[in-house]
């Protein structure tokens, strides 16, 4: 075994809390606790296909990182089951979608609250 520093050997089982749960017994609590609301990428992905609704661009399994969740009326708490709020759009597409929102705003003279 390893020794720390001041001698105390590290122990190898998982560390408990005040209550008797380990860590990991925390982290799976915490893990089932998240609402369904927040896991809405991979509802829309599986709902909306792998394919950029702008752009047309198709992936796969190993590049399905590129591809993000617009929502399409800008509040990221409307998550209906449905996914009618939502678009999947590529990394660039979606950039672009809100830059245009950006840029619009700025030539039109209005302020942005950021």
């Amino acid at each position: 075994m390893r020794r720390t520093y001041g001698g105390r050997r590290r122990s190898q089982r998982p560390k408990k809390t005040g209550k008797s749960k380990t860590v990991d017994e925390i982290v799976r609590e915490l893990r089932k606790s998240i609402s369904p609301a927040s896991n809405y990428r991979e509802r829309s992905l599986r709902i909306h296909g792998l394919i950029c609704a702008k752009c047309g661009t198709e992936f796969d399994h190993k590049d399905r990182h590129l591809l993000t969740v617009h929502h399409k009326d800008g509040n990221h708490r409307n998550n209906p089951p449905d996914g009618s709020n939502w678009e999947n759009l590529c990394v660039y597409c979606h950039e672009d979608e809100h830059s245009r929102d950006l840029l619009g705003d700025y030539l039109s003279g209005e302020e942005v609250d950021k």
